[in-house]
Formats: C-alpha cells, sequence, structure tokens
C-alpha cells in the first residue's frame, strides 16, 4: 500500500468520479480501477460502490477514507520534522498556475525565493486558472496562483496579490464580429460570445450579462483557459471577457481591442492558496514568506 496509491483512493472518495480523478491524476480509468482493487484485495472489503455514472464510499470505505488521510498527515508531518533539523532547505516544492501567472507575477516571487532557498527545486505546472484551488485541494500542487474563490473553504489558506480587472476585448481584424461592434448603438443581445467553461470570472461574467439585460447570450464556444480565448477573439470568432493581465500578457494583444461598456464587470483578487493544514510545511512557509 504506498502513498500515491492512497492518493488516488482520496482524490476519488471526493471526486465520486473515475473518469475526473483519472483525468486530474493523469491516469488511464482502467488504471486507477486496478489500483482501487488492490486496495480493497489489501483490505479485504470492498470500498466503493459502482454505477456506471458516479462511485459512492461503502461503510469500510468511510473508514479507510479516515486511514489513507492520517497516513499521508503523518508523511507530511514526518517531512516536517526532518526539514526542520537542516540548516539549508532542500526538496521539491510543486507550483501551479496560469501561463500568463507565470509570466506576470510568478518571477518577482521566485526570484525572491531562489536567491534564499537555491537547494529547492521547483516543479512548476500550468494550465487552466479555474483548476488551480482544486489542485492545492487534492495535494497535486503545493501552493497555486489563483482567484479567490467566492466561497474560500476552510481547509484553505488565501494571500492576496493583486486586484485584476476584467475587460471586454473584440477582433481588430476584419470579421462579421467587428461589423456588428460598429453600429449604434452596439447589439450586446446577437453578439458571439467566446467565454470561460468555469471558474471565478465566468461567475462574474453571468453577473455582467444580467446587468446588460442580455438574457440569452448567443455562446460561441467556451473554452479551457484565458490565453486561448483571446486567441480565438484575434482570430474573429466573437467577443470574449478576460482578465486584463491576461490580454497584456498575450502574444495576439495587437490583434484585440478592449471595448468599454455601460457597466464593470467586477475584478477579482488574486493570489497565492495553500492548504491550512500545510502552511507550516519549510518549503510552503518560505514561499510564502517571499510574497511580501
Amino acid at each position: 500500500m504506498d502513498l500515491k496509491s492512497l492518493q488516488a483512493f482520496i482524490h476519488l472518495a471526493n471526486s465520486h468520479h473515475f473518469g475526473k480523478s483519472a483525468e486530474a491524476l493523469h491516469l488511464s480509468p482502467s488504471t486507477l480501477s486496478r489500483i482501487i482493487q488492490r486496495l480493497e484485495q489489501e483490505v479485504g472489503s470492498s470500498l466503493l460502490q459502482r454505477d456506471n455514472r458516479s462511485v459512492a464510499l461503502t461503510p469500510a470505505g468511510q473508514k479507510f477514507l479516515g486511514f489513507a488521510q492520517q497516513q499521508l498527515d503523518s508523511w507530511q508531518m514526518l517531512k516536517l520534522d526532518l526539514q526542520e533539523h537542516d540548516t539549508q532547505l532542500e526538496g521539491k516544492l510543486s507550483i501551479y498556475c496560469s501561463v500568463t501567472a507565470a509570466y506576470s507575477h510568478l518571477p518577482a516571487i521566485l526570484d525572491c525565493f531562489r536567491f534564499a532557498h537555491p537547494q529547492v527545486e521547483i516543479v512548476l505546472a500550468t494550465g487552466d486558472a479555474a483548476q488551480a484551488v482544486e489542485r492545492v485541494q487534492y495535494e497535486q500542487a503545493d501552493v497555486a496562483i489563483a482567484a479567490c474563490p467566492d466561497n474560500l473553504s476552510s481547509q484553505l489558506k488565501f494571500y492576496s496579490l493583486a486586484e485584476i480587472p476584467l475587460s471586454v476585448i473584440a477582433p481588430m481584424i476584419a470579421c462579421s464580429v467587428q461589423q456588428q461592434m460598429s453600429q449604434k448603438p452596439i447589439p450586446w443581445q446577437q453578439l458571439p460570445y467566446i467565454l470561460p467553461e468555469h471558474g471565478p470570472a465566468r461567475r462574474r461574467i453571468n453577473s455582467w450579462f444580467r446587468q446588460m439585460h442580455i438574457r440569452k447570450p448567443h455562446i460561441y464556444a467556451s473554452v479551457t483557459g484565458h490565453e486561448a480565448l483571446v486567441s480565438m477573439v484575434a482570430l474573429g470568432c466573437g467577443v470574449g471577457i478576460v482578465p486584463e493581465v491576461v490580454v497584456e500578457n498575450s502574444p495576439v494583444r495587437d490583434r484585440v481591442q478592449v471595448v468599454k461598456t455601460d457597466k464593470l464587470l467586477e475584478p477579482f483578487d488574486l493570489g497565492v492558496v495553500c492548504l491550512k493544514k500545510r502552511a507550516p510545511d519549510p518549503l510552503i512557509s518560505a514561499f510564502l514568506t517571499a510574497l511580501n
């Protein structure tokens, strides 16, 4: 029974879905299924109730979940105890953020951190900003740069970095969308929109739609990642709503224009998030110190 198997079981117990957990853990569903089967064989009891769509914990599974979490917590405490006796921090620190954050906010933090702790290995993963908090919750990353959730879990700690405004952007190239944008007034109800699939930005966009009295917006596409959204707008596919910092750091920023509207979009708070129970970990604590 190894730590990775326990982590896989904990993730599945929280997601209740083999496909979602397999994707998040970078495993095939069949591999994840074999891991659970091996655990059940070692425990000698069924841990999950399965159907075609989801899974649920059996009574034995509930008990095993507590055991698995306890083992992982004990492992973290052991590493913490051993590291406290070292004069120089060593080890790996895993960080997750969007591609844009890797350009805009992370370098200044890492410059300070790596100067103070050159022996620490940084493991950086980039992707959809909307997945950042989930990566930390499932312990797939030690820390992440993320927008503060509207309802921050009591299990998390959030350290603010900056307030990020949102902007409406439109294509600069000659296309049907640009023709619509040149009309007076702009026909907001008829415009094709390209939106993020989920996350804090999507919730603010839905609120903006209500303020603009856009009841049934024409959603041309929902995309993963704000960077891809800016590219689709630049190609003339539609109008997008994205954080300003993404536009500023985009390689196609000269091909889009910011459009002023009657109603302002609510900005969000960008910061660093980590699990509260892991904040005392020397590596994470040192990274958080570098934020100041």
